[in-house]
């Protein structure tokens, strides 16, 4: 029983450049169903991501100073 599966893990071994060539076609494939952005869409998610980064900053500068006022208070 295991030489028999040694003898088809031998048939089916391929040789590097057999395996390369498949993932260089896997590649290319997958590359052809990638949906790009359009420069407008672009321009909309980078703004949105500025926004999200700036409000997100400010909140935690507001907690950082109101924690800071507290332990001023405090201690």
């Amino acid at each position: 029983m295991a030489k028999k599966n040694m003898d088809k893990e031998k048939k089916e071994k391929k040789s590097i450049w057999n395996k390369f060539m498949t993932f260089c076609h896997g590649v290319k494939t997958e590359s052809k169903r990638i949906h790009w952005i359009s420069k407008r869409e672009l321009t909309k998610y980078s703004i949105a991501t500025l926004v999200f980064v700036c409000i997100f900053s400010m909140f935690f500068y507001l907690v950082d100073v109101i924690y800071a006022l507290v332990h001023s208070l405090i201690g």
